[in-house]
């Protein structure tokens, strides 16, 4: 059951990492996007655009990489080498996407609702992947 719920979390992740690559790469110079990510201005979405468009790479990356690891941990059966393998690799995916959301709320308080946002479903998926390995 555990792994149920951890599967579910961590694909939720992988789809809010696939929904943010969209406004970053795919809708950037939409205003609604760009004030959505707190630009005052078309002119900010002009000049932060290959930024966003690199960093929403990223998180497409990221959300790749749950959804593999994913797919390695449920098609290797119980026990198996595989699905040790993608736990690990969920875990490095779900691991890098907590630490994204750490990092940044480094930068400000105004970004604290988004950190959580983007961080809370990493967190509750390596919470409950984490015991998978005993």
């Amino acid at each position: 059951m555990v792994s149920i719920i951890a599967t579910v979390a961590a694909a939720l992740a992988a789809a809010l990492h696939v929904a943010i690559f969209v406004m970053e790469s795919v809708q950037w110079r939409s205003p609604r996007i760009w004030r959505r990510f707190g630009l005052r201005d078309q002119a900010a979405a002009e000049t932060t655009r290959d930024l966003a468009y690199n960093q929403g790479f990223y998180n497409l990356f990221l959300a790749i990489g749950v959804v593999v690891g994913l797919a390695m941990f449920w098609a290797g059966g119980a026990g198996s080498g595989a699905a040790a393998a993608g736990r690990a690799v969920t875990l490095f995916g779900l691991g890098s996407m907590l630490a994204a959301a750490v990092v940044l709320t480094t930068t400000g308080r105004r970004y604290l609702r988004a950190a959580v946002i983007q961080g809370i479903l990493p967190l509750i998926g390596v919470v409950l992947f984490l015991p998978l390995f005993s």
